[in-house]
Parts: structure tokens; C-alpha cells; sequence
């Protein structure tokens, strides 16, 4: 059973494109190993809560930039072209909409992770 679900979540990522999806799986790798730490740790001055925030923030938006760069490409070649199919269309939107879902994910790890964070602490 996980060894199908990681199964399309590598497909999925692939499917999206290596430069939007895998700098934001770096980035949700990242967030999970500072939660780790700062679990295990601890983390007295609030540090890593705002580093985690801030990754995980720049995940989403990142995931956002690859939708909007995959977008702008996609309208680009349905204006060139003369006759484009719905199939078409629905494949380049669920393709660009790949991206921001990575970005969501990763920005909701995050924030569970600095909620953790802030249970742990009182």
C-alpha cells in the first residue's frame, strides 16, 4: 500500500515537471527535519517555529510561480495553435495545477509541524 501511494507520488512529480516539484519536496524534507529537531531539541527562542513558517511559505509560493510559468506557457501554444482539443486543455490544467497541490502539502506540514511546536511549548 505505500509503496503505491510514493508509486504516484513520483509519478505525479514527474508529471509536473522536476523543477517545480522536487525544490518543494526538498523544501517539505526540510520543514519535517527542522520539526524533528526542534521537537527533540527543543527550541527556547521561537527560531526554528519562524524558519519552518517561512520554508513552508516559500514552498506554497513556489508552487504557485510553477502554475503560473506552466500557465503562461500553455496559453502561449494554444494561441499558436489552430485547433486544440478539451482533452488538451484539461491535461495542461490538471498538469498545472500539480505544483501548487505540492506547495499546499508542503505548506500544511509545516504549519502542523510549528502547531506541534507551540503544543509542546505550554
Amino acid at each position: 500500500m505505500i509503496f503505491l501511494l510514493f508509486g504516484q507520488l513520483s509519478d505525479r512529480m514527474s508529471e509536473a515537471g522536476s523543477g517545480n516539484s522536487y525544490p518543494i519536496l526538498l523544501m517539505l524534507l526540510i520543514c519535517i527535519g527542522l520539526t524533528v529537531y526542534a521537537f527533540l531539541k527543543g527550541d527556547e527562542n521561537g527560531k526554528f517555529k519562524d524558519l519552518i513558517s517561512h520554508v513552508g511559505l516559500l514552498a506554497l509560493v513556489w508552487g504557485f510561480l510553477g502554475m503560473m510559468i506552466g500557465l503562461i506557457g500553455a496559453f502561449d501554444a494554444i494561441s499558436i495553435a489552430n485547433d486544440v482539443s478539451s482533452q488538451v486543455i484539461a491535461g495542461g490544467l490538471k498538469v498545472g495545477l500539480l505544483s501548487p497541490v505540492f506547495g499546499m502539502f508542503a505548506f500544511l506540514i509545516a504549519r502542523l509541524g510549528i502547531i506541534i511546536l507551540v503544543l509542546k511549548k505550554k
